[in-house]
């Protein structure tokens, strides 16, 4: 297992296939797990890069996630591009991965060909972000294939992750601090926006949102009529094949 070190603290990551080096950022309570069954799907085309950002997966875990969470877990993606030094690597985020993947662009887009950012929100959280979160969180944890994720992913402090990851999500909802480190309008590298309209954990009016922010990055816009969250599991081949293509 490779790791490397971010702030004295050890962050597993993991290489698999040959070509361009694309990192796959996991969203909230997941980890790189989330991708294996997708690998296939891609693994033929690039050199696939996973990672577990801290208090997730195989990665060491922490007293409490950061506020701005997906800010500090960008952070990790560039320190991580750091270590590898493999020049400019594109960026895959799903969900919350997508906030990260995109604040990596910010960061340093010196290190990033392509973003691709499946499944968000977008710019802002809904005024009811944080009640919908705490019912849909505590909702899984009873639910036997949610928690059967959630460990599949985590291990069997599980329970402890999810809720570290809420109370962060939650703190940031209602501190309102911002989703992005730099305003959009500045990340000036190409980007891909994919998500579902049956997607039930997303904003109603995720086309309406995804728009806004083509017109504040001039990204490109893949909506699908069915499927629910992720896009990237729900219409897998089909995203694979869009991804595929904008990555070329």
């Amino acid at each position: 297992m490779s790791y490397f070190t971010y702030q004295s603290k050890k962050i597993y990551y993991s290489e698999r296939g040959e070509g361009k080096p694309v990192v796959f950022l996991h969203g909230d309570t997941a980890s790189s797990k989330m991708f294996e069954p997708l690998l296939p799907l891609y693994e033929e085309h690039f050199k696939v890069i996973l990672v577990d950002f801290l208090g997730n997966g195989k990665s060491d875990r922490v007293e409490k996630f950061q506020e701005d969470l997906w800010q500090d877990e960008a952070k990790q993606t560039v320190a991580l591009l750091e270590h590898l030094d493999l020049g400019k690597a594109s960026i895959v985020g799903c969900s919350g991965g997508a906030w990260a993947a995109i604040n990596a662009g910010l960061l340093r887009r010196d290190l990033v060909e392509k973003i691709v950012a499946d499944s968000f929100d977008g710019r802002t959280l809904a005024d009811d972000f944080a009640a919908n979160l705490l019912k849909e969180r505590a909702d899984a944890k009873k639910d036997e294939q949610a928690a059967g994720f959630y460990q599949w992913c985590q291990g069997d402090d599980w329970e402890q992750v999810v809720d570290q990851n809420t109370e962060a999500l939650v703190q940031c909802a209602k501190k309102r601090i911002p989703l992005f480190i730099k305003p959009l309008t500045e990340l000036q590298l190409p980007l891909l926006l994919i998500g579902s309209l049956g997607d039930t954990m997303t904003r109603k009016d995720l086309r309406q949102e995804y728009e806004a922010v083509a017109e504040e990055t001039g990204a490109e816009i893949c909506m699908f009529s069915e499927g629910n969250h992720p896009a990237m599991y729900s219409n897998a081949e089909a995203v694979a094949e869009v991804i595929r293509e904008f990555l070329k």
